[in-house]
């Protein structure tokens, strides 16, 4: 008798209503399982961050609930705290401090993994060779004692990646990490972070506006659109009539830029 393996994320009914009134999330039930690279497709103001951001209460739900294998429920501070430090987030605006060296920005990934007091030592050297490991992983080794303001766009958010999985954690979320670059360097900053958290077995929740990459790379993609769930199912299945729904209040311009991507 074959046993049941919960999935190692789920949102149960999940809903997210700001203080406004405006409804970011309307009830969502979705699970994640492991090795998955799942992206979150749509326009800005669909419900990607939104639903990105309350796997980790960034935004906590109004209603519903988000399950984390292993953990009773994150309404505990200290499950909440734990699911934390084992969530890696990368942003679109890289998050990393200019006047930091790559190395010293790869190494605040590590300080979640100690108390708050350790956080007041020097990092200890195998702190320091795994933070080196992680750039040399992104193709940035030979610039890790350079500034991180002195770095392209594209190289800041390899530096993002990198400090992502020092944190070695259990689950990545990236938050639109590509959207600020362009076309050539967005494929290749996403194809490293899709081949590195592949090799790692680390699931990736990552959210795009990008219909081609998205097909590219996803092994699940999730479409959605005015806080909804419109599509949910794999690249192949991602047709005309699902691009329909995923961008129905779409604009002319962007009409012209996802019918383009679709056809490629």
């Amino acid at each position: 008798m074959s046993s049941i393996v919960a999935p190692m994320l789920q949102l149960k009914a999940a809903e997210v209503v700001y203080p406004n009134g405006v409804v970011g999330l309307k009830p969502t039930t979705l699970a994640f399982e492991r090795r998955a690279f799942t992206v979150l497709l749509g326009l800005s103001g669909a419900g990607k961050s939104t639903l990105l951001r309350s796997v980790n209460h960034l935004v906590a739900p109004t209603s519903g609930s988000v399950v984390v294998k292993g953990l009773e429920t994150l309404e505990e501070t200290e499950n909440l705290r734990k699911h934390r430090r084992q969530t890696a987030m990368i942003f679109q605006q890289h998050q990393l401090i200019g006047r930091y060296t790559c190395l010293q920005n790869v190494l605040v990934g590590r300080v979640g993994q100690y108390s708050m007091w350790r956080t007041l030592l020097p990092f200890a050297e195998v702190d320091r060779r795994l933070a080196l490991d992680c750039l040399d992983r992104v193709g940035l080794l030979s610039r890790a004692l350079q500034r991180v303001d002195h770095l392209s766009g594209g190289q800041q958010q390899r530096v993002g990646i990198a400090r992502a999985i020092a944190q070695q954690p259990n689950l990545i979320l990236a938050d639109e990490p590509v959207a600020s670059l362009d076309p050539e360097t967005a494929h290749r900053v996403l194809g490293m972070l899709h081949q590195i958290t592949k090799q790692d077995e680390i699931p990736t929740i990552v959210s795009l506006h990008q219909v081609d990459l998205a097909k590219a790379f996803a092994d699940r993609i999730i479409g959605l659109n005015d806080g909804e769930v419109v599509f949910d199912g794999p690249p192949g299945a991602l047709g005309a009539a699902a691009l329909d729904k995923i961008y129905e209040r779409k604009t002319p311009v962007e009409a012209e830029a996802y019918t383009a991507e679709a056809a490629d």
